[in-house]
């Protein structure tokens, strides 16, 4: 909800206003180690309220969890901003390694998710999220630095990238630089 407010520069209760309910995360990219809110009409939350004390569910130190919520609410719109400048500044350098191993439709990228399309069957987008994640020898002597990225192999043919507030613009710059180097190494 955040992410897609922020990308679309309007208020989250404008995306909201037709939902009979909504849960927002805490954590992930507003950056508090846990929590949630979920609203909607008073039954509804009620009832949920009761389910989760049924399965066991509750808060100890809830006010503390509430402090770390509310700075990232207060910082969500320059967090995920920059979040979605990372991700865009990724996307950008994959298009410009005009590589056969993978690219990004640019225009798909509009938060903190690039998509990137691995093409040729080789490698898989299973191998080429080991070979992003393994550091080797190879790697530190071509490039002097020991970087693992972590991707998800997403399907047959695609892998996901997701930035978050603890991902830097020179984190960015690294993971970048190390696609460069695992598609040079794919390709010899």
């Amino acid at each position: 909800l955040m992410n897609a407010a922020v990308a679309q520069d309007v208020e989250p209760a404008r995306i909201t206003q037709h939902c009979d309910s909504v849960s927002l995360c805490f954590s992930k990219g507003l950056g508090a180690p846990a929590g949630a809110v979920l609203a909607g009409r008073r039954e509804f939350v009620a009832e949920a309220w009761r389910v989760r004390k049924l399965l066991g569910g509750g808060m100890r130190q809830a006010g503390v969890l509430a402090a770390a919520a509310r700075v990232g609410l207060e910082h969500a719109e320059a967090t995920l901003r920059r979040d979605h400048d990372n991700a865009r500044r990724f996307a950008e350098g994959i298009q410009g390694l005009n590589s056969p191993l993978c690219s990004v439709n640019l225009a798909a990228v509009e938060t903190n998710i690039v998509m990137v399309s691995v093409g040729g069957g080789c490698p898989s987008p299973a191998e080429l999220c080991e070979h992003l994640r393994a550091v080797s020898e190879e790697e530190l002597a071509a490039t002097g630095r020991a970087v693992s990225v972590l991707l998800l192999p997403w399907s047959a043919h695609a892998v996901r990238a997701v930035w978050h507030r603890d991902v830097s613009a020179y984190d960015t710059e690294l993971a970048k630089n190390k696609l460069e180097f695992v598609a040079r190494q794919c390709q010899e």
